[in-house]
Order: structure tokens, then sequence, then C-alpha cells
């Protein structure tokens, strides 16, 4: 199931530009304290020659190990500049406010914008600026080893005249590194039988999907946690598919299962598929009549509440999370035997005005699920966290002797954005799988 979702925002504080080189030139200081060369151009209106010398700066992170599509808190402390107070008289307090950039490199490029609180103590007329903090955000987009250098960054006074002294930053070396780790790949493995019972040693046909293409899958009987002695071996197809005749002689076997690699597990094996092996009875005795009842089973389905999703709206320039719900899904278990299911969402990146995308791993939701009464499954919600075009478990249900019932399950979802995303609606498409 498919389902549309739009959010209007703006915010991207991750904007091009070049990763920047790692060179020589660290100084004793905290852990990750850099100095680099500087040219810092002073106000026009200042009347002072520019000034060349080094910068000493250091880059932290609140989470050196996140996620993709986690959003990273940078600071930009730079504790020494070249620049010098550009008012002609002492520069009183809080008259001094700093805005840079932090350039990214490694599995992903571009630049974080980071700005400083209006925060300063005097400066006499002449003397250096003194030590400044900035901070920014982005979000993290490709798995892999970050690199956080210094790049360029302005000092602007508000006293007397509003002044900008412009530094230039050339060979900064990486001050910080941190380890971005990709989303858990949801398995989408399942099999479906054309026929829920036998005789012992009819063929039940199975079909699968999800498999990896061309990839060897066993096909076997299960009798709760453990295999029985039926099984037959087939190929994956390029779309992943198998298909399969398996004869059920085994008189344990309780529900059929499909795998990739030497024995089933629940990272590489579909969900159990439902099946008895029904063994004719002997004859009635002179005089009675047997009587039979079939109780059929039924499907595995759901369905959604509403076309469209719609997220909250985000102001220009602030960022911040866009909230919204995905709506009722109703699951609906009628099958018998002993298998669960799971429910598994996918959300493609958002795209907005202008062709700019936001990464889909920016999305994250909390999940709920509720049993209704008399259900004999139990359902239990997802991990909160991202979504993301790896995909996330929604809700499950575990397998049991006995399954079934209805089942009710929403989740809450925020879309991160960071400052300045254009402004505009951005639009993605979030699949939901049940299996």
């Amino acid at each position: 199931m498919a389902v549309g979702m739009a959010v209007l925002a703006a915010t991207t504080g991750v904007a091009p530009g070049a990763p920047a080189a790692e060179v020589a030139g660290s100084t004793a200081g905290p852990p990750g304290q850099v100095e680099f060369p500087t040219h810092c151009l002073p106000p026009q209106e200042a009347g002072l020659p520019p000034a060349d010398g080094p910068t000493t700066a250091r880059i932290t992170v609140d989470d050196p190990a996140p996620k993709l599509g986690d959003t990273v808190t940078v600071t930009y402390q730079v504790a020494r500049t070249p620049a010098v107070n550009p008012v002609g008289t002492e520069l009183p307090a809080d008259a001094l406010t700093p805005t840079g950039r932090i350039l990214l490199g490694g599995a992903q490029s571009g630049e974080v914008t980071v700005v400083g609180a209006k925060r300063n103590d005097p400066v006499q007329a002449g003397a250096e600026l003194p030590a400044v903090a900035m901070t920014g955000t982005f979000t993290v987009t490709a798995p892999g080893e970050i690199t956080l250098a210094p790049g360029g960054y302005t000092l602007h006074t508000s006293h007397l005249l509003d002044l900008d002294t412009v530094c230039t930053v050339t060979g900064a070396p990486v001050s910080e590194r941190l380890t971005a780790s990709p989303l858990p790949r949801a398995n989408l493995r399942s099999v479906a039988l054309a026929a829920a019972y036998g005789k012992p040693g009819a063929e039940v046909t199975v079909t699968g999907a999800g498999f990896a293409p061309g990839a060897a899958v066993t096909v076997a009987g299960r009798a709760g946690a453990a295999g029985t002695a039926d099984r037959v071996a087939v190929t994956a197809d390029e779309h992943g598919a198998v298909l399969a005749q398996l004869p059920v002689s085994d008189r344990t076997t309780t529900a059929v299962v499909a795998y990739e690699g030497p024995a089933w597990s629940a990272q590489q094996g579909s969900g159990p598929a439902a099946y008895t092996v029904i063994e004719d009875a002997p004859p009635p005795p002179p005089g009675t009549r047997k009587v039979t009842v079939v109780v059929e089973p039924g499907a595995l389905s759901m369905n959604q509440e509403g076309e469209s999703i719609a997220l909250g709206a985000v102001p220009y320039g602030e960022g911040g999370a866009a909230p919204g719900r995905i709506g009722t899904v109703t699951v609906k278990d009628a099958r018998g035997g002993p298998a669960g299911w799971t429910l598994i969402g996918k959300v493609t990146d958002f795209t907005g005005p202008g062709g700019v995308r936001v990464p889909g791993a920016s999305l994250r939701w909390t999940p709920t699920c509720t049993a209704a009464a008399g259900s004999p499954s139990r359902c239990a919600p997802g991990s909160p966290g991202a979504v993301g075009p790896e995909g996330a478990v929604l809700a499950f249900s575990p397998d049991a002797a006995q399954v079934g019932g209805t089942f009710t399950i929403d989740a809450t979802v925020t879309l991160t954005l960071p400052p300045y995303t254009p402004p505009g609606a951005y639009r993605a498409v979030l699949t939901l799988t049940l299996s």
C-alpha cells in the first residue's frame, strides 16, 4: 500500500561545497583543536589593513555515532583569531555576532552554516576580537565516516555602525570525525500457499517474494521452532520471486517457510505460512455416520484510513520538526495456524520546489498497535526511529500456537528540516508492506 505524504516547509542547513583537505597543523590543546592560516578583511569603514595569521579552533558534535537520517548538532569554537576590533573605540559587551561554515567530507559532502550568540566581553580599540562559539545542525544522508573541518567565518559588530570582518580560511585540517551507521534493512521475504491443508504426501504450491535475485532458496516444512523432513530447493528469479511444489509427507508439519543460507533465520527467512496435514479417519462403526466440518482459513489483509498524509508546516529560517500521523491501519488475520505477521514501512525522499530533496531518512515515527478484544494474537509496535527508503517495522505479531485477530495500528511522525529549506510543499510516498 502506497500513501502520499506532503509537508510545507523550508530548510536544508547543508549546502553544496567541497570537502576540506586533511593537512597537518594541529596544536596542543583540547582533542580536535587545530590551527590554520586565516586572512581577515576588516570592513572598509574601519580603514584598517587586512589581518593575516593563524586561527585556533575546534569542532565538536553532540553525537559521534549517528544513524542515517539523524540530525547532528555541531559547534565551531574559535579560541583565537587574527581579526581585530574594527571600531575606533572600545567595543562594548554583547556587540559581537559570529557566523561561519563547517566543511563536510568523507562519506558526506557539503557545508553546515553555524551561528553564535551575541555574547562578548568589552574589547579595547585595536585589540584582537575574543573567542566565539557557533552552532548549527545537519542531517546525516550517507553512512560511513564523515569529517568536519573549519571553514570561513564572519565577525559582525553592532556598535556605532554595523560592520563585518570577513575571515577566509585556507587548508584547514579536519577537526572532528563521526561515523554514521545505515538504517537496519527490513526483511521483506514472504511466502504464500495455494492450499492451507492436505493429505499426507500431497503437493502444495508455494510462491515467495523478497528474496535476493538468483539466490538459492530452501522451501521447507516447519513444526513450531523446528524444521521437518519436508523440503525442496529452488532458485529465486531476477525479481527475487520463487515458485516451488513442496510434497508435505511429514505429519508434524504445521507451517511452510522459505529461506536463504544453510538454515532458517529471522534475517534471511520468510515468516511461516500455516499448513495442516489432514489424516483419513477410520471408518465409523455400523449404524453410525461420520460428520465432518472444515474451517476454511481466510486471508491476511489490511486497509488504511485516508489517501494522503499531511504534516504540519515548518517556519522558513527556523527549521524544526513537521508533525503528523500516518492514519489508522487495520490488519485482519484470518489464516489460522502458527504464523505471525510483520508490517513494514518505507518512504522515498521528499521532493520540493526546483527539485530540492530532503532525505526520506529524516522522517521518524513512533508506532502504536492494539489488538481487538477476542484476538488470539498479541500485537507489538515497531521501535521508534527513522523510516527512510531502507524501511522499518511499523508493527508485528509473533508466531504462536494460535494466531489471528484484528489489529489497529497507527504512528505519530515527524520530519526534521534544518533552517532555510526553500519554502514550498515537499512530497514523498510511504509504502506499507504486510507479510
